[in-house]
């Protein structure tokens, strides 16, 4: 045997995900396949897939570059049904359309380089597709299948009876006849598919691979429920005599609302301030830097409160010292699970900065939870836009404001910008406020609420965006259930849909801070 032989091959292919990276390669392909037909895939559309679902994206490379590529998305078939086009399986590029929820794989696109044709990569991106489906639970995989050889019958021939030749094999089309060996049927026609596609007359054929695998999801163990229990409570300010006394309040209400089997509670704004008065020897800033100190204290007893009573609680917000020694105000998520998490208030008022020292926080999230994904604004920052715009990008469809207003007029700048927040980002948006007062304590003073839960405004929700609301002043709660699927549902099939129709071409709205460990 020849020592000096070479063992390299000449090929060394790698099943992967897709990356940012391959855009050269991808963009060359695409442009190879369509050649004349459509212009390649743009860097921002593939960023948009690779962000909104990274494992969809597959490809093949041959010694490190991309070769052959599938996208996908999932969907929510009965959001679509069998009449769709592309432009809104893909939301126009923007692919707002995927759902992770979604009860179908959809396949998007699949192209092959030219030079590899005939190595039956689209057959190994195809069983990729398909172990996805089975691994993510999926009914099946959707697609909108080209006939690019029906140009050539199309002044004789309906498309219908094209597809029916194809499936008798009497007619053979490069793409229908490869999908139908792939364990694929017809589900239906799609006329006017896309326009573009001049081949295949703007049809494309609707296609159904069936996951034989599926098991049909239940809510009983795990998984995310579709209907939310929220109780809000509106809080009475009052003289604690201790931090005890204080938890003892709050035991209360999660105790009340959990009887009801409510998902989830909200508190108001640093509603534990009243303690303030146990430092009435402190100035305003001291006094809330040492009640600070209870704050570690008070997440912890509030975690085992949301193990032993099954509920997820949202804490209003309380002061907290950050690592750097700074006074932040913060909310804390505490799951019914045993974790927890947080969020900063990232606008301080004036007040709150010259009364209290407080500083803005520089972090937001969106939370995953057992009813699906929330997000927290604590009081001034529900009035700025941009925030639930971003959590809602990132899949938010419960908003949750704690605040804290001493007078009508601040209430009503908190409720009027977080019922817009409901309507211009299609979710739900809760309120929970103050009500009282406690005499002979600096800058508590008087307190002003009307706790409310806000909807969209569609046909599917209440006629005046409101699932409820309390009676200002009074302490009390409110309890009502949220449908996470009309959510769905408006996003898609809305009277108006304002997150889809954006117009992105126009503008854009990024996260700009450099710590990107929140969005």
């Amino acid at each position: 045997m020849n020592s000096n032989m070479s063992t390299e091959t000449t090929h060394k292919l790698n099943l992967r995900n897709l990356t940012i990276e391959d855009y050269d390669a991808v963009r060359q392909i695409s442009a190879k396949v369509y050649k004349g037909l459509s212009a390649p895939w743009t860097e921002k559309e593939i960023n948009n897939l690779i962000n909104r679902f990274g494992e969809g994206q597959i490809c093949i490379e041959d010694k490190g570059k991309a070769v052959a590529v599938a996208l996908s998305i999932t969907i929510t078939f009965s959001l679509f049904g069998k009449h769709h086009t592309y432009d809104q399986i893909t939301g126009k590029g923007t692919f707002r359309s995927h759902d992770p929820e979604g009860d179908y794989l959809y396949g998007i696109e699949v192209f092959v380089d030219p030079d590899y044709r005939g190595m039956r990569l689209g057959r190994r991106l195809y069983d990729a597709r398909k172990e996805l489906a089975v691994s993510l639970n999926l009914k099946g995989i959707l697609l909108g299948g080209r006939i690019p050889g029906y140009k050539e019958y199309a002044h004789h021939m309906s498309a219908q009876a094209y597809i029916l030749k194809v499936q008798n094999r009497e007619v053979v089309d490069n793409v229908l006849t490869f999908q139908l060996s792939n364990d694929f049927h017809v589900l239906n026609l799609l006329d006017n598919y896309w326009l573009e596609d001049r081949h295949s007359r703007g049809n494309a054929v609707l296609l159904e691979w069936l996951n034989i695998y599926y098991q049909k999801k239940t809510r009983l163990i795990g998984g995310t429920k579709s209907i939310a229990r929220v109780s809000v409570v509106q809080w009475q300010m009052r003289r604690f005599v201790s931090f005890d006394d204080f938890m003892q309040q709050v035991e209360f209400f999660v105790d009340t609302v959990s009887d009801y089997k409510s998902d989830i509670v909200l508190f108001p704004e640093l509603f534990n301030a009243p303690l303030i008065h146990t430092y009435k020897e402190k100035s305003p800033s001291e006094a809330m830097m040492m009640l600070a100190e209870h704050t570690e204290n008070m997440r912890t007893a509030m975690v085992e409160m949301a193990l032993s009573y099954n509920i997820n609680i949202v804490t209003g917000s309380v002061p907290a010292i950050s690592t750097s020694g700074d006074l932040m105000n913060v909310a804390y998520l505490c799951r019914r699970d045993g974790t927890w998490d947080c969020q900063e208030k990232l606008h301080i008022t004036p007040d709150e900065e010259i009364h209290w020292n407080f500083t803005g926080g520089n972090k937001l999230k969106v939370f995953e939870t057992d009813v699906g994904k929330i997000g927290i604004l604590i009081c001034y920052d529900v009035e700025f836009p941009e925030l639930a715009r971003l959590q809602t990008e990132k899949g938010m469809k419960i908003l949750l404001v704690p605040f804290w207003t001493d007078t009508r007029n601040g209430y009503l700048r908190v409720r009027r910008c977080a019922q817009a927040r409901a309507i211009e980002n299609e979710c739900y948006v809760a309120i929970s406020g103050s009500v009282g007062n406690i005499p002979k304590v600096e800058t508590m003073g008087i307190q002003y609420s009307q706790a409310a839960i806000f909807t969209p405004s569609d046909f599917s929700f209440p006629h005046d965006a409101i699932a409820a609301e309390a009676t200002p002043g009074v302490e009390t709660t409110l309890i009502t259930d949220l449908d996470l699927d009309l959510i769905k549902e408006l996003r898609a099939k809305g009277s108006v849909r304002n997150m889809e129709s954006r117009r992105t071409d126009l503008y854009n709205l990024v996260w700009t801070a450099s710590d990107k460990s929140g969005l």
